[in-house]
């Protein structure tokens, strides 16, 4: 079941990725209150067939996460991949591809 899931959320992101063509967007934002402040920084592309996005935020004490992903489609299929690394600076990696 997990893996049908994570099939179908895959397909329909790509399916966004074969739509967009030469496409780039950035987001910025920062936010203040009673415990400090936050940001968010993020930005993202797609040319052809593949797209990336890569996000930063960062929370009051100086706490930090930051995420990269990528994908691309070819065919009858589709794959991608992101990396998350915490603010203890632990990296995580997933990958995922979806074929029909």
């Amino acid at each position: 079941m997990k893996n049908k899931v994570i099939a179908a959320v895959l397909g329909g992101a790509f399916a966004i990725v074969m739509a967009s063509d030469a496409f780039a967007w950035s987001r910025r934002a920062t936010v203040s209150g009673p415990n400090g402040s936050a940001s968010v920084s993020a930005n993202g592309g797609c040319s052809g067939s593949s797209c990336s996005r890569s996000i930063q935020r960062s929370g009051p004490s100086g706490n930090t996460y930051s995420r990269s992903g990528a994908g691309a489609c070819s065919g009858n299929s589709c794959s991608g991949s992101s990396s998350t690394t915490t603010r203890s600076g632990n990296t995580f990696q997933r990958n995922g591809s979806v074929s029909w």
